[in-house]
């Protein structure tokens, strides 16, 4: 995960995500950077708009909400998926997992 995180840092920072750089943020990070998971990271990323990426990682579970609520205006849902809801807390970025390896 440290290696996503890495990535995105660059990205917000405005900087190219190459080798280098990402193995230099996992080092400031105190990471020990596997070389082979670096070039993995920065190969998946190559033509990747990140950018676009984590709008349409945000934005799905933001416009899935009002169907979920207009599903369950007919049947009331069961409180343990509403829990289960609640408990994964995935801040919108469950896609870009697969998306980053």
């Amino acid at each position: 995960m440290e290696y996503v995180y890495a990535a995105m840092l660059l990205h917000s920072a405005e900087t190219e995500i190459d080798e280098k750089a990402v193995t230099a943020v996992l080092k400031a990070a105190g990471v020990s950077a596997d070389s082979a998971r670096v070039k993995a990271l920065v190969a998946s990323l190559s033509g990747v708009d990140i950018a676009e990426a984590m709008a349409t990682a945000v934005a799905a579970p933001a416009a899935a909400a009002p169907v979920a609520a207009a599903a369950g205006s007919s049947d009331a849902a069961p409180a343990a998926e509403e829990e289960e809801e609640d408990e994964d807390d995935g801040g919108g970025f469950e896609g870009l997992g697969s998306l980053f390896g």
